[in-house]
């Protein structure tokens, strides 16, 4: 599958999720592809290549606020005059994707959204993420150890007790992840039962509450804001509320308001999604599963090949040139989309050798993660070392000290589901305990 100078090619979810596919192809081409994302109208450049990804993400003429630093280019200009017009009539691929999020929201709390650090540049981005770097510290992190180990024997306790095959996804990864950003956030004992309904009809229900739940979050957080402004704890709110440096500006009310939504769309289903998918990659390779039984001591290695071989998140934000320049042998205009592909980077062979797809728990990585899974420079995620603790727990409660752990129906029989600009993830991850 290869992409001509006027014609964008059409990827489908099954593109965007296969490591090899139309990826190695891509990779061989001495111009970024121009493709459409499924699901959306506006093509753009594709960046495939470790190298090249990992070059893109600290790229400072590759931004994210088209409205401040790059000048839109006309619909098709990186094509040439032939170009499908059709396929470049919407605007922005970031536009199309929000316009989709936000639909059906009341303004005065979607605003609440709008504010995810993957769209701010330069200061305005390190104003909003500095208090939250702080704030992630590896001592806060370190301590939820013990509260992610108890949750989770507790949930598999009581997935294990019935007669039937678990949803790993829906009945344990989801309300693990949404009770560790809970106990993150400090959300009180005796409103987190309430809190975490809210967050689950917002985040990862059938979506027929998705707007109550949105507004009972953000009116119980604005309360929680002032409780802890009053008397504050060692949680995270408290720690944003009180922590603010000289000659820095403090977040305000919708500032916080905000950090907690990036908390819940970035901490709950994005980790729930790539725990039932690490857990499947080793089903689907029961020699690697073996040998992390046989060899636990493997589980450090595990995990960051198990980020590597999912990369659940596997087309990154849209980028734009805020200028005109060449990058990866290609002639960017200002306000060109340029988007990375996570997954191909993560299986590109220059950077992994022969059969990159292929999921070894005992490969050894370099200086740092070793894969892009976090992502690279500036906006790296603020959740990393959460995120490997949370699944160095999991895989060691539920594969390890579970051996008879297997899937609960044919692997032909799972079911799953995709968005716009994504290939396929789990519906459900039955198995048995």
């Amino acid at each position: 599958m290869t992409a001509t100078p006027t014609t964008p090619v059409r990827l489908t979810p099954e593109d965007i999720e296969n490591p090899v596919g139309a990826y190695a192809a891509f990779r061989e081409q001495s111009e970024l592809p121009r493709v459409v994302l499924p699901g959306l109208d506006t093509p753009v450049r594709l960046v495939t290549r470790y190298a090249d990804v990992k070059a893109a993400l600290t790229e400072p003429r590759l931004v994210r606020d088209r409205s401040t630093n790059a000048a839109p280019a006309a619909a098709g200009s990186d094509a040439g005059p032939d170009a499908d017009p059709a396929a470049g009539s919407a605007s922005d691929p970031q536009e199309e994707l929000l316009a989709a999020a936000f639909e059906g929201f009341p303004a005065d709390y979607a605003k609440y959204l709008a504010g995810h650090l993957a769209l701010f540049d330069g200061e305005e981005h390190a104003r909003r993420r500095a208090p939250l770097t702080r704030a992630f510290t590896a001592r806060r992190i370190a301590a939820l150890r013990g509260f992610v180990e108890r949750t989770a024997a507790e949930l598999l306790a009581d997935l294990a007790a019935k007669d039937e095959p678990a949803d790993l996804l829906g009945e344990f990864a989801y309300p693990l992840t949404t009770y560790v950003v809970c106990e993150l956030v400090g959300v009180e004992e005796a409103d987190r039962a309430r809190v975490c309904e809210w967050i689950r009809d917002f985040a990862y229900g059938d979506g027929s509450r998705t707007v109550d739940g949105l507004v009972g979050i953000v009116d119980y957080v604005k309360e929680l804001i002032a409780r802890r402004r009053a008397e504050p704890t060692e949680d995270l709110i408290s720690a944003l509320v009180h922590d603010t440096r000289e000659g820095e500006e403090p977040l305000d009310e919708d500032d916080l308001v905000t950090v907690v939504f990036l908390l819940i769309n970035t901490g709950i289903t994005p980790p729930a999604l790539f725990l039932a998918h690490g857990l499947l990659a080793l089903f689907d390779h029961p020699d690697q599963l073996a040998r992390l039984r046989a060899e636990p001591q493997l589980l450090e290695r595990a995990v960051p090949e198990l980020l590597r071989h999912v990369t659940l998140v596997r087309i990154g934000a849209t980028l734009y040139a805020a200028e005109d320049f060449e990058f990866a042998g290609t002639a960017l205009r200002a306000g060109d989309p340029v988007t990375v592909a996570l997954l191909a980077a993560d299986h590109d062979p220059q950077e992994y050798g022969e059969a990159p797809e292929r999921l070894d728990i005992a490969r050894e990585f370099g200086r740092g993660d070793g894969h892009l899974a976090f992502g690279h420079g500036a906006h790296y995620c603020l959740g990393a070392a959460l995120g490997r603790l949370v699944t160095s727990v999991v895989l060691d409660q539920v594969v390890i000290r579970r051996p008879d752990a297997a899937l609960g129906v044919g692997r032909e029989e799972l079911e799953f589901g995709h968005w716009p600009a994504d290939g396929f993830h789990l519906l459900r991850l039955p198995v048995r305990l």
